[in-house]
């Protein structure tokens, strides 16, 4: 029986961040290409090696003079002198400026031989002669060095052009242009090794087999893309089993090539987590488990490599949400620090909170939060100046759910000694990246394709897809500007109908009927496999009503005729599910809408219609976001919106 490692004590945030301190990442320097540089941090200064520029340039289209020759000029009584020639830019002069004589000069020209001032051409006229040479009039006069850049004013010789820890954007990028560099000397990034462990991992692109309990593989893909934000270079190897000599193959193929080894899963305390030992025996374990949700099966250490050397060591949390979170705490800023990159100076914005939280489980705690911005004075309740504050709510649906990756836009840090956060509490909420933009609307609710549809013709929306009563409960909270509901409701919620529409529902079977369905009454009296919705759905509700009518016909109790039902306590979440479940064969009969049944080719056994409300938050219903949505609610956009949606009607 193989022995299980047991979380004890759990380390501190601060501890596991002072092991990850100590750990060695940053690599040697490197010299790279310019054209390659961007991004880049110098990891050493550079001087001018030239004079930029390397002659007496003339800043604007006009006239080379000696300034001394335009003195007292102006618009009454001008001042005439010879044109000699001109000077192109990219030529070399081939004139002399002497006293009483000009040249035509261009932008970026070398000033030639005696002109110490440009004249602009606009204040010049070419003074009608037939003789040799032309002579031009100037109506101004001009200081020595006037519209001249003399050699070497953007940056001379030997002066120092950027200092070591410069982070090259295209900005630098031109400077260093400017002095002919072709190749600068950076700070190395750090190789990060990333290893995704577990038997049940599929790469994206490869066959799904969900018999089997296989899930495709989000965190190699996540964790590489946030390893090159930070600045390092991601290196994916071969996803690991739960195999003991196969995972210390990996762990130490990738130490030997790698300044940094991530891996994810395969960190907790289970009988068949065993990276902790492969750690053990080959490296050095310095921290198992930190009191951090999510993230508490967190590693820490060093792994020995075939040189003699170390490599650093830190294994995530398999779930991705965790994972995540865990490395954007924890390893990113040590990444960052070892290429030189500054942290994001927007990362945080102040919020308030939209409903109350609790929470008692004792460790720091990484919320993933929504934000919306109101930004505009529509919420009625709370100080003038909380208006100007978005609010935040909990995207809480377990560290498993990879849409809570897209659904939440930055964590809150709940100190462990917090019971809960109270509704309008000001919280700072840690960004997921500087470009993180809050939707323009919060809409929760009913799963309905329609309702797909229409979120496509707004402008960065969000939706919840949370099922009838939850819509309601929200609404009614005060957190989502819009709920969609579907099917009977008896709930008193007070709200603005933006507009709607019916949808037919009723029984998915398999292509062609085999079984002859023909109502509810087969479910109960025949032995068919059923697949059922859950109970917050529109759906199910109409589905429970018209099995309450079918008990009342029968003197029976809606349970008794429940509890004949095969698979009615079976619900599947998306709408499309059951549909999916009946085409599998996993199901005789599902239950769903007649546009899915058309849309994915299964028979359709029509129940009835219900009808599907756009409902607005009173106190929301006149933002911009808000009107923009019910504007696609009209006539016209309606007709527009169910175009081709079996079963949906206006």
């Amino acid at each position: 029986m193989t022995e299980r490692k047991e979380f004890r004590d759990l380390a501190e945030p601060d501890a596991a961040r002072d092991a990850i301190a100590s750990l060695e990442l940053t690599p040697t320097a490197e010299s790279v290409p310019l054209a390659e540089a961007r991004g880049r941090v110098l990891a050493e200064r550079v001087d001018a090696g030239i004079d930029v520029p390397g002659f007496d340039r003339a800043s604007m289209d006009g006239y080379a003079v000696r300034a001394r020759d335009t003195f007292g000029a102006d618009e009454a009584d001008p001042v005439e002198l010879d044109l000699v020639g001109a000077v192109h830019a990219g030529a070399t002069p081939e004139v002399t400026v002497d006293p009483g004589t000009c040249a035509e000069v261009s932008t970026g020209a070398v000033m030639p031989d005696g002109a110490d001032a440009v004249v602009m051409v606009e204040r010049t006229d070419e003074v009608p002669s037939e003789g040799d040479p032309a002579r031009i009039a100037f109506r101004t006069s001009v200081a020595p060095g006037d519209h001249v850049m003399a050699a070497g004013a953007d940056i001379a010789a030997g002066a120092r052009a950027l200092g070591p820890g410069t982070r090259l954007t295209p900005r630098e990028v031109g400077l260093l242009s400017a002095l002919g560099v072709d190749e600068v000397p950076v700070r190395g990034r750090p190789r990060v090794g990333i290893v995704s462990t577990g038997d049940e991992l599929v790469r994206p692109g490869d066959d799904l087999d969900p018999s089997r309990g296989e899930i495709y593989d989000v965190n190699s893909t996540t964790i590489a893309v946030g390893v090159e934000e930070a600045g390092g270079e991601p290196v994916l190897y071969p996803h690991a089993g739960d195999d003991y000599a196969e995972m210390e193959r990996l762990l130490r193929e990738a130490a030997d090539e790698c300044d940094l080894v991530l891996s994810s899963g395969s960190t907790s305390a289970s009988a068949v987590d065993v990276i902790y030992r492969v750690i053990e025996e080959r490296g050095d374990l310095l921290l198992h488990g930190v009191a951090v949700k999510p993230g508490k099966p967190m590693l820490i250490g060093r792994l020995d490599r075939a040189d003699g050397g170390e490599s650093a060591y830190v294994g995530l949390p398999g779930y991705p949400v965790s994972a995540l979170t865990i490395f954007r705490t924890f390893v990113a800023p040590a990444v960052r620090e070892a290429v030189g990159l500054p942290e994001p100076r927007t990362a945080t914005v102040e919020g308030r909170m939209a409903v109350r939280e609790r929470y008692v489980e004792g460790r720091l705690r990484l919320m993933p939060v929504g934000l919306l911005d109101l930004g505009d004075g529509s919420v009625a309740d709370g100080p003038a100046g909380d208006r100007e504050k978005p609010i935040v709510y909990p995207v809480d649906k377990g560290s498993g759910a990879t849409t809570s990756l897209v659904e939440a836009d930055g964590v809150v840090a709940v100190d462990p000694d917090t019971e809960y956060l109270d509704a309008g509490e000001h919280v700072t909420v840690q960004l997921f990246s500087p470009d993180v933009r809050p939707p323009t609307l919060l809409a929760v609710g009913e799963d309905d394709p329609a309702v797909n549809r229409l979120l496509d013709r707004l402008e960065n929306p969000r939706y919840l897809p949370v099922g009838s009563r939850e819509g309601y409960r929200r609404l009614r909270d005060g957190v989502p500007d819009v709920a969609v509901t579907a099917g009977p409701t008896d709930r008193d919620v007070d709200d603005v109908v933006l507009g709607g529409w019916d949808r037919e529902w009723g029984l998915v079977v398999p292509a062609g009927n085999p079984e002859n369905v023909e109502g509810l009454a087969d479910l109960v009296d025949r032995d068919l496999r059923f697949v059922n919705r859950p109970t917050g759905t529109g759906l199910r509700r109409s589905l429970d009503d018209a099995l309450e009518d079918l008990a009342g016909e029968r003197s029976a109790s809606r349970a008794e005729v429940t509890d004949r039902i095969d698979g009615y306590a079976l619900t599947l979440r998306a709408f499309e599910s059951p549909v999916r479940r009946v085409l599998a064969g996993d199901a005789d009969v599902g239950l769903g809408l007649r546009e899915t049944a058309d849309r994915l080719g299964s028979g359709f056994v029509p129940l009835g219609e219900q009808p599907v409300v756009v409902r607005a938050a009173v106190d929301r219903a006149d933002r911009e976001a808000v009107a923009s949505l019910s504007a696609e609610l009209d006539a016209d956009g309606i007709d527009r919106l169910l175009a081709g949606l079996a079963g949906c009607s206006a």
